[in-house]
């Protein structure tokens, strides 16, 4: 085909890394007939080139409040990305999850009269908080990819081409080599960002000192995602007198092969911890105001994906004000005092993540979106395993 162009949007690290993924894959099946521009992380400016903008470091914020302090910076960034979609005049735009910014920005082109197609990578869970919306997305989106396997039928139901090509998570920590399981070590897992490791680490020292009340053998490991984070999380270690805890930096997933048990913040690294059998306990905790509006509008039971996946209660979740130390404390020491129950909790584990699709998940993607760059054709039907 004649060289096309595509505009992508990310604007949080995990997009920036499975956008660069995608637009890998989408050079390597066009025969790099493909030319790049939009907003992204180092990742995807490495992928395609100059044209691609790293804007992670403002646009990566969590919370309402977080994002209402930026409400001018992200107005300005609006505005000059409808005026860069039009004038680069792309066959694709690509939106990467980030939905607050990403499903506002669908709209606005629509209105804009932008006659090019829209597709939308990493699916928004807007069946968490407003299923009403999915009809109006199907009337902006030309194609949706969804990385859970329920959200298929949830998006088609309302007439929106859908493909699940498996979840990205797959083909990260399938390459990821094993280590072996440790016995009395505890793996502490809060979070990547400040806000979170502030609320959330000495949440779970607190409880590290109440287990080894009863079990002094146990050991700690942490896992900060940056050096910085890293030497927070040892000043909080010393103001907890837990100096013993030891710090790593960049090695969550071993951690979490090599830990007896653990508590994982909210997120991410609560799918990656099942995918690697680690019996777990999910805590969270974010500012009350944030908290309240979302406990209003999220209409689920659990607020762990694996739970979710599961339609039961897999995995146990201290929220909120049910986050104290003791609750935790009690939790780590059931898991610890009974093998079976860990056991147990490991095959379910297993049995959820199965349902994640095989490897190969950026190539299917691509491959549905390419007929996109084509004009006049509509995407091809796949599924997770093809």
């Amino acid at each position: 085909m004649s060289r096309a162009r595509c505009y992508l949007v990310a604007g949080e690290h995990s997009g920036d890394v499975h956008g660069a993924a995608l637009m890998e894959s989408l050079q390597k099946e066009a025969r790099g007939e493909i030319q790049f521009a939009g907003l992204g992380g180092p990742d995807m400016r490495r992928a395609g080139g100059d044209a691609m903008v790293d804007w992670i470091g403002e646009a990566a914020v969590v919370g309402l409040w977080e994002v209402l302090k930026k409400y001018r910076y992200f107005k300005v960034r609006f505005r000059e990305t409808l005026a860069a979609v039009a004038d680069y005049a792309p066959d694709v735009v690509v939106l990467i999850d980030y939905p607050g910014f990403n499903l506002r920005l669908a709209r606005a082109l629509r209105r804009a009269n932008y006659q090019g197609k829209i597709a939308y990578y990493i699916s928004p869970q807007v069946w968490a908080w407003n299923r009403k919306r999915i009809p109006v997305m199907a009337t902006l989106l030309d194609l949706m990819i969804c990385i859970f396997p329920f959200e298929k039928a949830l998006y088609e139901d309302s007439g929106l081409p859908t493909v699940f090509p498996g979840h990205p998570l797959v083909d990260e920590l399938g390459a990821v080599p094993s280590v072996t399981r440790e016995d009395n070590l505890l793996g502490l897992f809060p979070g990547s960002r400040e806000r979170e490791v502030r609320k959330l680490f000495p949440l779970m020292l607190e409880a590290l000192a109440l287990l080894r009340q009863t079990h002094p053998q146990l050991r700690a490991t942490a896992a900060a995602a940056n050096e910085e984070l890293a030497q927070s999380m040892r000043v909080l270690c010393t103001e907890a007198a837990l100096d013993d805890v030891e710090i790593e930096t960049g090695g969550a997933h071993q951690l979490m092969q090599r830990a007896t048990l653990g508590v994982v913040a909210s997120g991410t690294a609560t799918l990656e911890a099942a995918w690697f059998g680690l019996p777990y306990c999910l805590v969270y905790q974010v500012a009350w105001p944030t908290y309240l509006i979302g406990k209003a509008l999220v209409k689920i039971d659990f607020l762990g994906i694996v739970n979710i996946l599961a339609g039961r209660e897999v995995v146990k979740e201290l929220i909120q004000g049910e986050a104290e130390p003791e609750a935790l404390a009690s939790l780590l020491r059931r898991l610890l005092d009974h093998p079976e129950i860990r056991s147990s909790l490991q095959a379910e584990l297993h049995e959820v993540t199965q349902q994640l699709g095989n490897a190969g998940t950026h190539e299917r993607a691509a491959r549905a979106i390419l007929p996109l760059l084509e004009a006049g054709e509509s995407p091809k039907t796949i599924g997770a395993s093809s």
